[in-house]
């Protein structure tokens, strides 16, 4: 009975391997996205933080500029945006200056001082009024350095965009990285998951495949034989007249990179 049972599997998968052979279309298992990572300024690279075939998280700091002047410009920047100095004085002036124009008007009014001697005490107030909003202007200027200066800083640390893979290392430390030239980039990235499979579909299936639908993808690995969900994301609307075929984008996840790019697969739609 078992052997009956053995036989009768095997014949039910061979019918469903020539069920999916059939109904298979040819298709490329690609990253959802590469990119070349660097920094936007010019200096000396100091640390690169990854090597090639490691997994980086979003937000994860790959390397760094060498960055001594830029930190203590921010340090000085943050110095002045945080001085109470100039302001206490200036706010101590002008509380004198307050008090003497009072006392000058009150004996202006009683005829024991002159008219002149209350002005000079009013223009004195005003004076020291104004040195009052110059120091509030020049702590809010220098907030403002503080943040400029921090953000030039945070620009000599270069992050991964994404949570991806390091591809390749284009520059090592102790080499100029220059915006300006080709020597811009450090890493190349690569984002695995989710990965995008571009699926060859025949001309006679224009209109059946539909955005959001979901297909099976069988990336050609030697020895599996395991199917991926995938979900389609966009539908070519132009075909290629030489081949008859037009072409199919889905989105395959691939959470634990047990699938590599690069590699060809089969699609069931």
């Amino acid at each position: 009975m078992s052997l009956l049972r053995r036989c009768i599997a095997a014949a039910f998968g061979l019918a469903a391997a020539s069920a999916w052979g059939q109904a298979a279309h040819d298709c490329l298992v690609e990253p959802a996205q590469t990119v070349e990572v660097g920094s936007p300024g010019t200096g000396l690279l100091e640390r690169v933080l990854v090597r090639r075939g490691d997994r980086v998280a979003q937000g994860q700091v790959l390397a760094v500029l060498e960055s001594r002047a830029e930190a203590a410009a921010a340090e000085l920047a943050r110095l002045k945006s945080e001085a109470k100095g100039p302001q206490q004085a200036a706010r101590e002036k002008m509380e004198f200056a307050q008090r003497k124009y009072q006392r000058r008007k009150e004996m202006a009014e009683q005829k024991l001082g002159s008219v002149q001697e209350r002005d000079d005490a009013e223009a004195e107030l005003a004076q020291a009024r104004a040195e009052l909003l110059l120091a509030q202007e020049a702590v809010q200027q220098a907030k403002q350095e503080y943040q400029q200066q921090s953000s030039m800083l945070a620009l000599r640390t270069v992050r991964s965009p994404f949570n991806g893979v390091v591809v390749d290392q284009l520059l090592y430390p102790g080499e100029i990285v220059d915006a300006s030239s080709n020597k811009r980039a450090i890493l190349k990235l690569a984002q695995l998951d989710p990965l995008r499979v571009r699926v060859i579909v025949p001309m006679k299936l224009f209109g059946s495949v539909k955005q959001g639908q979901s297909i099976e993808i069988a990336p050609e690995l030697a020895g599996s034989k395991a199917a991926y969900p995938a979900t389609v994301r966009s539908v070519d609307r132009l075909v290629d007249a030489a081949s008859g075929t037009f072409t199919v984008i889905a989105e395959m996840p691939n959470r634990s990179l047990d699938v590599p790019a690069g590699v060809r697969c089969k699609a069931r739609l």
